[in-house]
């Protein structure tokens, strides 16, 4: 029986592919807002931390876009090396940009990159918990947390590279560089104190305590708030009470509580994203004491590190909490009987909200792409 469904499953796939393919208007010129949109790869990257946590939904437009990245990455660390190198004359480097532009040209050709028949293929790779036809809000927020995690690592596994000088495949802390403003200061320095890239850090991500980050340890290290490692998170929370402790009392008292950490914790919500209403303090100085309550457990008036662990992940998201969001959207914007969930046919009658990561308004060598799955 369980064979039956699959074949009709996927013989429905393909009638929908072969109906929409043969279609007298192109997909990609028949978007409800946007005619004639073109597929654009994001072609700015920062490499200072700093994360949208936007990925993209596709897998072969997210191994164009690491492509792009790796190629900037490496232009940096070439020039961080090497700063007495003057940057290309822009004649020299045009064959790089060429490449860019083909990469797009690729993405909005049809015959080779077809966003009807990607969407139909990707659907029940989506659709796995169960296999029921439709696209839960649960199952695309996984597919999300699948793709980022892959882009992390990816970045992480750049940064190993980087710091592993003898090249054995883990990192020690003598390998591993604190940020040059860091080695240029001195203990006064606004920001010296900054713990994340301290010994002390490191140790707490070093899960097998052998003094050597491996790859999974690394990624610890770079990423605590979506690391399963109770040292870690233990760190994160005495990295918040050294931010937040003013009078340097090694606690949280209420003020700092409510001037800092409340509106972190308020603002986070699990369901329904971020709460966004601005209410006076006078108003949310109840409901504080009464969270400060509820974590204070020993009632001496301060928070420890142990009492800030039940709200840690608040105050620092992990990237499932980014997934969500981003499914949450995503469902809102295709789901047209608004029954919470996508079927195939609500998904190709939106490929703009899957792929508006690279969808441009503007219209201004990549065959060998193919699907990873």
């Amino acid at each position: 029986m369980g064979k039956v469904s699959v074949v009709i499953y996927i013989s429905v796939a393909l009638l929908i592919f072969w109906l929409v393919s043969h279609s007298p208007n192109k997909l990609l010129n028949r978007g409800h807002d946007h005619p004639a949109r073109r597929l654009k790869l994001r072609s700015s990257f920062t490499f200072t931390g700093a994360n949208d946590h936007s990925v993209a939904f596709d897998p072969i437009v997210a191994d164009m876009e690491r492509r792009r990245e790796d190629k900037e990455w490496e232009k940096l660390q070439l020039h961080n090396r090497h700063p007495e190198f003057d940057p290309a004359p822009a004649a020299e480097s045009q064959p790089e940009w060429e490449d860019f532009m083909n990469a797009e040209d690729y993405l909005n050709d049809e015959d080779r990159f077809n966003v009807t028949g990607r969407l139909v293929l990707l659907f029940p790779k989506i659709d796995v918990d169960p296999a029921d036809g439709f696209v839960s809000g649960s199952e695309l927020t996984q597919w999300n947390v699948k793709q980022s995690e892959k882009e992390v690592l990816h970045r992480t596994q750049r940064e190993v590279e980087l710091h592993d000088k003898n090249k054995d495949g883990l990192v020690s802390f003598s390998e591993y560089e604190a940020p040059s403003w860091v080695q240029n200061s001195d203990n006064s320095s606004f920001g010296y104190d900054m713990g994340w890239w301290k010994e002390e850090h490191f140790n707490a991500s070093d899960a097998d305590g052998d003094g050597l980050l491996n790859i999974t340890e690394f990624n610890d290290f770079m990423h605590p708030a979506d690391s399963k490692n109770p040292k870690l998170i233990q760190w994160l929370c005495k990295e918040e009470i050294r931010e937040r402790d003013t009078d340097k009392d090694g606690k949280v008292n209420f003020k700092e509580f409510f001037h800092g950490l409340f509106d972190l914790v308020r603002n986070y919500d699990e369901e329904g994203g971020h709460n966004s209403s601005h209410d006076s303090a006078d108003l949310m100085e109840a409901p504080a004491k009464k969270l400060f309550s509820q974590l204070d457990k020993d009632g001496d008036g301060l928070l420890s590190e142990d009492e800030l662990l039940p709200v840690i992940g608040k105050l620092h998201p992990s990237e499932h909490y980014y997934a969500k969001q981003q499914a949450d959207y995503i469902i809102s914007q295709a789901d047209a009987d608004k029954d919470g969930r996508l079927t195939l046919r609500e998904m190709i009658d939106n490929p703009y909200v899957f792929y508006s990561a690279i969808f441009n308004d503007d219209e201004d060598d990549f065959d060998d792409f193919h699907d990873e799955f």
